[in-house]
């Protein structure tokens, strides 16, 4: 299978990398609850998850990729806190889009 992600520009693709991140419940969950908490352990997430602990480090992997948590690891323990410079970048990215479509729908009207 060819992957025609590259022929895209590089905002695109990182848009939809954030978006995919967002793109399951328990990772918007994980974000609300490191949000509230400021920091947080692997174990007090899966505490607070309906998910196998393995899951919840998957989920855990998936948000760090594209750099919306950061996360230490001591021993095996695995603190966890949100990386606000990108969560605000990718913040202004959706609104830049949102406004675009925004813009796209007071100059057409739907088929």
């Amino acid at each position: 299978m060819i992957n025609k992600a590259s022929e895209f520009p590089a905002a695109l693709a990182q848009l939809a990398e954030f978006a995919k991140a967002f793109s399951h419940p328990a990772r918007i969950r994980i974000l609300k609850t490191i949000g509230k908490r400021g920091e947080c352990i692997c174990g007090e997430l899966v505490d607070v998850m309906p998910l196998a602990q393995s899951t919840v480090s998957q989920h855990l992997r998936e948000l760090k990729s594209v750099g919306l948590i950061r996360g230490e690891t001591e021993g095996v323990t695995s603190c966890y806190c949100i990386d606000w410079k990108t969560m605000n970048r990718y913040r202004s990215m959706m609104n830049d889009f949102f406004q675009e479509m925004e813009s796209c729908q007071k100059s057409q009207d739907c088929c």
